[in-house]
């Protein structure tokens, strides 16, 4: 085979790659960049848009069991006892299993926020009574926090560095793409270098 062909055989297989790269990296992060897009728009917007939080409370009382177990001693950050946890979900449908508590000798209480919402019970180790609340932001203030990652345990934690890396790979194989065109397409490089400059421009002089 002459040196012509094989130059192009391999680059008809480089481009093929690309393409392939490129399209499939678009398909995987497809859902999570329209997500991450529009909330970057709520994000920005986040003070003009009202959202009335709705709080909801609800009080119970420890049975027996869990109480003696609530009554031993505890390491100050231990989660509840699982017969303390059962207990406390089948009473104010909250869940705070393994999650760290804050004991004292009077009380423990437990935080458990989560992506749009604020939730936490306290426990009287004496009496027994349960008390817990749960603030709901709306779902605005959900997606937010999805997007900041706050709250969402580790499963969104890998997903947001997975889609990242797809993001990544879609934006590199698009850029190598765009200059195996770019000689048919005139406008290419300056439109690459006003999608560099104008964010630097930006944060260079407008923000303060």
């Amino acid at each position: 085979m002459d040196r012509p062909k094989k130059k192009k055989k391999i680059s008809a297989f480089w481009l093929k790659q690309l393409h392939s790269w490129h399209w499939i990296s678009a398909a995987v992060s497809l859902a999570g960049m329209f997500l991450f897009a529009i909330t970057g728009i709520t994000l920005n917007h986040a003070a003009t848009i009202g959202a009335e939080p709705q709080v909801t409370r609800a009080e119970a009382t420890l049975p027996p069991p869990g109480l003696a177990d609530l009554r031993g001693d505890h390491p100050a950050n231990a989660p509840l006892p699982d017969t303390v946890s059962r207990a406390v979900t089948a009473a104010v449908a909250l869940d705070p299993a393994g999650r760290a508590g804050e004991w004292t000798d009077e009380e423990v209480y437990v935080a458990m926020p989560g992506p749009g919402r604020d939730s936490w019970v306290s426990i009287d180790r004496e009496s027994g009574a349960i008390t817990a609340e749960t603030t709901w932001r709306g779902w605005i203030s959900y997606l937010n926090d999805l997007h900041k990652g706050r709250n969402t345990g580790d499963a969104w934690f890998w997903f947001i560095d997975l889609f990242a890396v797809a993001c990544i790979i879609f934006t590199l194989t698009g850029l190598l793409l765009l200059q195996l065109h770019a000689r048919h397409r005139p406008s290419t490089w300056p439109l690459v270098a006003t999608s560099v400059l104008v964010p630097l421009l930006l944060a260079l002089f407008l923000i303060h």
